[in-house]
């Protein structure tokens, strides 16, 4: 039995497709009913067959719920943990470390238990740390507790030390760390929000650089690490290191809609977060932008995938047909 938690997110619902295609028995946890409906879509995106999402066991849970969680655990041999808590609001920070932390600790401690033969973990390319040169950053660059992290990067880091001590207690772990994953179906939140906007004619660019990656390769090197020999290794997920302005123009260019043209630099990026941030305060709403994603939209970091090419022979596809394939997807009348 494999277990995935987060199975009701972008590489979750995905993963779970997969894991459906190749005939694995699933056992996949769920809050809220309106969660699995969008896998549903999800997996109807990709396929016609409207039962696949019915050869899933769905168990009712929360990873930050031991009592809850304890039955899931059941036959399980193999898990895949993807849920977490992405957020670069201050406000959520706590709730970040119970869900990224205490829940990854959960779900470490209850695979002891359980025998578990394996973890496949999702970690970020946020646990990876920066470079003091301009140099590609790999799984061995260290992380800086100095620097000023965010909230969402530490309690991911966190959640990897929970993973690395499930190694020392007997477990085989994979870490996966990806850059900014794009991918079909969710189109009101994290990437998808982005195709979403440029869609609806967004303006705005900057020139900061990161690593970008296809879900479906995610959930391919994921399937594979977990199913491989390899243990104890962690591996960085990106296909292309390319600019936000480079990503927003190929979106905008394969939705034949007009491209983004106000460029917005660091010192304007500064200043409006703390606009937003005063806003924040006084009306109690979220901020339209945080520091910290002002900060990563105008930095310039670039990362090697090397590792994981090498250990599976594995080729990415390339930013521009992930693109093109995400909006094959997309709904003709818009989001």
């Amino acid at each position: 039995m494999i277990l995935v938690t987060g199975g009701t997110g972008l590489v979750g619902a995905h993963l779970l497709y997969q894991l459906v295609k190749n005939n694995e028995k699933i056992r996949a946890i769920y809050r809220s009913k309106e969660r699995i409906e969008k896998v549903k879509e999800v997996f109807s995106l990709y396929d016609s067959d409207i039962s696949l999402c019915s050869k899933i066991e769905w168990f009712k849970a929360d990873v930050t719920d031991v009592p809850s969680m304890v039955p899931a655990f059941i036959g399980v041999k193999k898990v895949y943990h993807c849920a977490a808590f992405i957020s670069f609001n201050s406000k959520d920070y706590r709730e970040m470390r119970k869900v990224n932390i205490h829940g990854t600790a959960i779900i470490v401690n209850l695979s002891v238990d359980a025998n578990v033969q394996k973890i496949c973990f999702v970690s970020s390319i946020a646990t990876i740390g920066n470079s003091l040169r301009e140099v590609l950053l790999t799984e061995e660059n260290e992380w800086n507790p100095q620097e000023d992290n965010s909230g969402y990067s530490i309690t991911k880091f966190g959640a990897e030390m929970e993973v690395w001590r499930a190694s020392q207690e007997g477990i085989d772990v994979v870490i996966v760390n990806p850059g900014i994953i794009l991918g079909a179906g969710f189109w009101a939140s994290g990437s998808g929000k982005i195709f979403t906007q440029i869609f609806n004619g967004f303006k705005y660019y900057t020139e900061g650089v990161t690593g970008f990656v296809g879900v479906k390769d995610v959930v391919k090197t994921m399937v594979l690490l977990t199913n491989s020999s390899i243990k104890n290794e962690r591996f960085i997920l990106v296909s292309e290191n390319k600019s936000f302005k480079e990503v927003f123009f190929l979106i905008a260019d394969s939705f034949h809609k007009k491209r983004p043209y106000k460029k917005v630099s660091l010192w304007q990026t500064s200043i409006f977060w703390r606009i937003s941030l005063l806003i924040s305060t006084i009306s109690g709403k979220t901020p339209l932008l945080s520091k910290y994603a002002a900060k990563s939209a105008n930095t310039v970091s670039t990362y090697s995938a090397n590792k994981i090419k090498k250990a599976l022979n594995f080729k990415f596809q390339n930013i521009e047909e992930v693109v093109k394939d995400v909006i094959e997807k997309y709904p003709k009348t818009g989001f």
